[in-house]
């Protein structure tokens, strides 16, 4: 008997700790699309950035070295940024497409596993031997109706014949050559 079983039990019953539940897949997926949304941003915040400061270290190159070097440090700190921005994006991204495949092979599976208890449902009273019984049964009666069928159309020519319409004759009479 494992007393952290019963220690466990009691917890729950008296409230103890609740298990947390992880978000949603469609909720990591929003989490995601804003975090990156929130990296372009920052990157595009820090790409201006460099931009100002290569003017600055333009503008100051002859004039005033110390400020274009200072300018061209800040520069190349946050290009660094920008790389490491580059990184965490690229991550991201690789996970949220991650997320969004498994989301859909879920959605795949249990809709497979809906479809396959339908089908069990479907098939639920049905018994293999009494299909092909009725299918047995269904063939007969294509059969005999082709039999009336075929009896309907051929008593067409068994009235003709018993009118004597195109009924060959084995021996006809002659011609008469005298008058009468």
């Amino acid at each position: 008997y494992n007393w952290w079983s019963k220690m466990s039990f009691l917890g729950k019953l008296f409230g103890g700790k609740k298990e947390e539940k992880g978000p949603t897949t469609h909720e990591a997926i929003q989490k995601l699309r804003e975090t990156e949304e929130l990296l372009l941003k920052k990157q595009e915040f820090l790409e201006k950035k460099i931009d100002i400061e290569i003017q600055t270290a333009r503008k100051n190159g002859t004039k005033n070295k110390r400020a274009a070097i200072a300018a061209l440090k800040r520069k190349k700190r946050y290009e660094k940024q920008l790389t490491q921005i580059d990184g965490t994006l690229t991550q991201i991204e690789a996970q949220r497409e991650a997320l969004e495949g498994a989301n859909t092979n879920a959605q795949v599976l249990n809709t497979m596993r809906d479809a396959a208890n339908a089908m069990k449902l479907a098939h639920k009273d049905i018994d293999v031997d009494k299909v092909h019984d009725i299918m047995d049964d269904i063939a007969e009666q294509h059969d005999i109706s082709r039999e009336i069928t075929d009896a309907i159309s051929n008593n067409e020519d068994l009235d003709k014949e018993m009118l004597g319409i195109n009924v060959p004759t084995d021996t006809l009479p002659d011609v008469p050559t005298s008058e009468l």
